[in-house]
């Protein structure tokens, strides 16, 4: 393996600002831990100690796609290893759909696009679909709130909001699916 005096050039030293990567990788393996299932202080606990595992065991930086699949593994294999100290069943099909889901929607380096993808998406939504999202999810509103602020019926909150998160969602599928094609 080249060293960090190498003459390759195709291979960058290895990584030495821990903070470059904090900034960049947080936000993203946080995330990925919570559509994991964790809850959000089991989610900081566990992306703090992905990092503090890289600084234990540097790796040697490849790509962007790289350091993220590997920041990745290193989560999913801390929340396992969690999961298990604690007695707690260990689904692990359940966790590689949600981990092939996650590289399907987000790719391999990063996930500022689907932020971009599904912000463009929400703009395209009612004002009222968008008003119901905001509040139920930014807000933590009850359907009851939503419901009131809006003037409709509670089930027809609930209904204007799963329709909203299927247009959403088929949205940013179907630019996802413009991206890969």
């Amino acid at each position: 393996m080249p060293g960090p005096h190498s003459e390759n050039t195709d291979v960058a030293p290895p990584i030495a600002d821990i903070q470059t990567l904090i900034d960049q990788y947080q936000a993203p393996i946080w995330r990925y831990l919570r559509v994991l299932g964790c809850d959000e202080v089991l989610a900081d606990d566990l992306t703090q100690d992905t990092f503090v595992a890289l600084l234990r065991r540097p790796m040697e930086y490849l790509s962007g796609a790289a350091t993220s699949a590997y920041l990745r593994r290193v989560a999913y294999h801390l929340l396992i290893d969690y999961r298990r100290r604690n007695k707690r069943v260990v689904l692990t099909p359940e966790l590689e759909h949600s981990d092939q889901l996650w590289v399907r929607w987000v790719g391999g380096d990063c996930d500022h696009e689907i932020f971009e993808y599904l912000n463009s998406c929400f703009e395209r939504l009612s004002i009222r679909a968008q008003r119901s999202l905001r509040m139920r999810f930014a807000e933590n509103a009850s359907r009851e709130a939503i419901a009131e602020d809006l003037g409709i019926s509670p089930n027809g909150a609930k209904n204007l909001m799963q329709r909203a998160k299927n247009q959403l969602k088929e949205c940013v599928e179907t630019r996802l699916n413009a991206r890969t094609n």
